[in-house]
């Protein structure tokens, strides 16, 4: 058997990308789908932290946008990503696949708090760990989140899934012509507004060189040929592939 490119990495799903076909919500479906591959990138040895979204539920940003106070607003998304951390750590378990949800807001009745050497702990453990609950602060995305959780853990890239087969010069839902790209360096997608990932989140990348790969989650076994290092979407920064 091949042995993966990474043994430790970061994986970034949106709240959408569980909704399935939906328009809000969860799909128990694709809930399970995605927890599958999970499983299976786990069986070949490598350490999987999630970070999931919220924007199925609740998103900070447009509640601001009507009205509401942002940090209230942002609040009430940081905890629609709890509810997705519990959604995921159900099917994971399922699966027989051990799973601990880390919140970076304290609630100890549903999960554990935030704690990077507990994180690592559990990591080295063979347990899948979720982190919920953004980094807790307003005004930052589950992509920083993402970001630093990410670096914390000494993750070697991290694994954004989207609902499109990587980063194009357009959205190529509305304009045939776009043109997916096969590498970028963090400058080009901060320069070209890009927009894969929020500024902050680019430039934390950027500061301390941590790699992005970007993906369409639709295609059933995608997750693992990430890790297995193929070819696939768009590769963002310089992958290492030094042992976790």
């Amino acid at each position: 058997m091949a042995t993966p490119t990474f043994t430790r990495v970061l994986l970034k799903l949106s709240g959408e990308a569980l909704m399935g076909e939906g328009k809000y919500g969860i799909s128990a479906r694709t809930l399970i789908d995605i927890a599958t591959e999970i499983r299976d990138v786990q069986k070949l040895g490598v350490e999987v932290a999630l970070v999931i979204g919220g924007g199925n539920i609740f998103r900070g940003v447009s509640g601001a946008t009507q009205g509401m106070d942002r940090s209230s607003a942002d609040h009430m998304g940081m905890l629609a990503t709890v509810i997705n951390a519990l959604a995921m750590q159900d099917a994971l378990e399922k699966l027989h696949v051990h799973t601990r949800v880390l919140s970076a807001i304290d609630m100890q009745q549903v999960a554990e708090p935030y704690i990077r050497r507990r994180a690592m702990r559990h990591l080295e453990k063979g347990r899948v760990v979720i982190f919920a609950a953004g980094t807790g602060n307003p005004y930052f995305t589950t992509d920083t989140a993402a970001s630093l959780r990410a670096m914390e853990i000494g993750a070697q890239v991290i694994l954004k899934a989207t609902k499109v087969d990587g980063i194009y010069t357009a959205d190529p839902k509305t304009s045939p012509g776009a043109k997916r790209y096969a590498q970028l360096s963090y400058l080009d997608v901060l320069q070209k507004e890009l927009k894969v990932m929020d500024a902050t989140a680019i430039s934390l990348c950027m500061d301390n060189d941590l790699p992005l790969v970007v993906f369409d989650l639709t295609r059933r076994g995608n997750i693992t040929r990430a890790v297995m290092g193929e070819d696939i979407g768009t590769r963002v920064g310089k992958l290492e592939t030094t042992p976790a």
